[in-house]
């Protein structure tokens, strides 16, 4: 069975980091490519960031570019998001997906496996 756990979440102040986690079983995740989404409540699904299978190539939603960093340690079946310069908007549950497929796309339905997600909560 694949599963994906996210892990690191948190409360932190605006202008804070938090780095997180998402550790992949059931799967290699070397040649898949990996991304990163959230959700505010009330709000539909949002790209944050992906990363091809070797971490040569990112991608990264506008709101977020020059404060998020998406990596991977394709040794530990791991991939993370760095967040740096938190902002209130930046509150919501953050989601780990895996794109058997493709090459790891800004929307959702590219993804084939989900994470359960972890919530991100930045006070002002």
């Amino acid at each position: 069975q694949v599963q994906l756990v996210e892990s690191g979440g948190g409360s932190v102040q605006a202008g804070g980091s938090l780095r997180l986690s998402c550790a992949v079983s059931g799967r290699t995740i070397s040649t898949y490519s990996m991304g990163w989404f959230r959700q505010a409540p009330g709000k539909e699904r949002e790209f944050v960031a992906s990363i091809n299978r070797s971490g040569a190539y990112t991608n990264y939603a506008d709101s977020v570019k020059g404060r998020f960093t998406i990596s991977r340690d394709n040794a530990k079946n791991t991939v993370y998001l760095q967040m740096n310069s938190l902002k209130p908007e930046d509150t919501a549950v953050y989601y780990c997906a895996l794109d058997v497929f493709g090459r790891g796309r800004d929307y959702s339905e590219s993804y084939d496996y989900w994470g359960q997600g972890t919530q991100v909560i930045v006070s002002s």
